[in-house]
């Protein structure tokens, strides 16, 4: 199979509705998988758009899907600081390539955090301000879990549970 046929079913990638993540008005449900896991679905509406956010939170990634009215998966972006000057790293996993929607929200979820990050995303590439609204969402939630950096480069991470 050609990889830009590949590309394309994989962004054409629908995920399936659980009934624990249903993103029905603005709900949120969290669910401690085990000690080290914890999965938060929440949906917004902004702009007029419905944006749906899973966080998936591992040991020391996260890993976050936003979805534009819709449930496809869109494009994966995988992004970690570098070694020896803290750099942040960000590559287009599927997709992406013509445009830099989820890897900017990216670099800077892992400045924020200090943790790698993996970003599935589905914003249109043509809309920065739902871009931008997306990502003041994502990362005041990840805030109230305790997952941004402290002014002194410190992280708060709280035990696993609802929040």
């Amino acid at each position: 199979m050609a990889a830009e046929e590949l590309d394309n079913r994989l962004s054409n990638l629908e995920m399936t509705t659980d009934p624990q993540c249903n993103g029905e008005g603005k709900s949120l449900e969290t669910q401690a998988v085990d000690d080290d896991v914890q999965i938060t679905c929440f949906t917004e509406d902004l702009q007029d758009t419905v944006l749906h956010f899973q966080i998936i939170r591992l040991p020391k990634q996260i890993y976050v899907w936003i979805g534009c009215n819709s449930v496809k998966f869109g494009h994966l972006y995988a992004g970690a600081s570098t070694r020896p000057n803290n750099m942040v790293g960000v590559t287009a996993l599927l997709g992406g390539t013509s445009d830099n929607t989820g890897s900017s929200i990216a670099r800077r979820l892992v400045l924020k955090t200090g943790l790698s990050v993996v970003l599935a995303c589905n914003i249109p590439k043509d809309s920065p301000m739902l871009e931008a609204a997306a990502e003041r969402k994502l990362l005041e939630k990840l805030r109230n879990m305790g997952y941004v950096k402290h002014g002194d480069g410190g992280l708060s991470i709280r035990a696993a549970g609802p929040s």
